[in-house]
């Protein structure tokens, strides 16, 4: 039987695609979804949009990959120091501390992508939106189940409210982000980390650190 020959069609790509990314990755984040247009994302990107479409398909095809780069290089903080550290309240210090550094660090956009990116979404683009709303929301059930682990080794008192404790310190996290977008200093977030963890209860007869 004869092979046949596959050959790739069109012209080889003329941009490096990893760059390109990256700078889709800012371009959401500074801007959010629905404020970020093709021709945003192409003078960024430095392609036409005909390559965009080409290379990374239509807008929300290319926003899922900069989410996943974005998770990849900039965000997952929390959830790494969640699982490593040895306790619930060390990990969501140590996550807040972090967040304070990284939300304000110089270079890049304000804020985390994840947050911010999802404000002033349409109905029309409600896949967006919920897409998000279910990453925070994982972060929110993983520091839970820490939370509900402390509790059933003793670490923390057993009427604490894990899930309310969980809530809480996520909420803390989205303001965090707001509030470096909105100018905040990392001096001044890693102050309400301070204060956010001074709610944790403490295990009876000992400092929980």
């Amino acid at each position: 039987m004869a092979t046949k020959e596959t050959k790739q069609r069109g012209r080889p790509r003329s941009f490096d695609r990893e760059t390109a990314l990256e700078q889709a990755v800012r371009s959401f984040w500074e801007r959010g979804y629905e404020a970020t247009s093709i021709s945003d994302l192409t003078r960024a990107m430095g392609i036409s949009a005909p390559s965009l479409y080409a290379a990374f398909g239509d807008k929300r095809a290319l926003f899922d990959e900069v989410v996943a780069e974005y998770g990849r290089l900039y965000g997952g903080f929390l959830s790494r120091a969640v699982a490593e550290e040895p306790t619930a309240r060390r990990g969501v210090e140590r996550a807040l501390r972090e967040a304070a550094a990284e939300y304000t660090l110089p270079g890049r956009p304000r804020g985390c992508l994840v947050i911010s990116a999802a404000l002033n979404i349409p109905p029309a683009s409600a896949e967006v939106a919920d897409s998000l709303r279910e990453m925070r929301l994982s972060n929110v059930r993983e520091i839970a189940g820490a939370i509900r682990a402390d509790i059933a080794s003793g670490e923390l008192p057993p009427d604490t409210d894990a899930g309310a404790l969980a809530a809480y310190t996520g909420a803390v996290i989205q303001g965090m982000s707001q509030q470096a977008r909105d100018g905040g200093e990392r001096t001044e977030l890693e102050a309400i980390a301070e204060l956010a963890l001074k709610a944790w209860p403490r295990k009876t007869g000992s400092e929980v650190r």
